[in-house]
């Protein structure tokens, strides 16, 4: 996923990352675990915990799009693909502050080492 073209003015801006999915802005704010107001509120896009959900998800869509093909399969796994070893999704981790562990998983996969 490009960085640069779901950010405007040094934010990550939710309709730019709903677009890039093909979904909408209610879908992002599910998927990071954010209420919708996080997510259309001017005062609140731009606060901390609001950014660092919606980074942790681009983040981890764009690692996992190379595996996929898209950043829209990438999207459906993190939404629907329980991890190995973790027993819930990727989105439910990030959800959950777990990030961290996706990144993990994800860094094993990379090393060559079964999940």
């Amino acid at each position: 996923m490009d960085i640069q073209a779901v950010s405007s003015k040094g934010v990550f801006a939710p309709r730019l990352v709903a677009e890039g999915l093909r979904t909408t802005v209610d879908e992002i704010a599910q998927t990071t675990g954010l209420g919708r107001d996080a997510l259309v509120r001017a005062a609140r896009v731009g606060t901390p915990r609001t950014q660092k959900r919606l980074r942790e998800m681009i983040e981890i869509v764009g690692r996992a799009s190379p595996r996929f093909g898209s950043d829209l399969l990438a999207y459906a796994w993190y939404r629907s693909t329980p991890l190995p070893g973790y027993g819930v999704t990727a989105m439910r981790l990030v959800q959950d502050g777990h990030a961290d562990w996706v990144h993990d998983y994800l860094d094993r996969l990379d090393a060559g080492i079964p999940a």
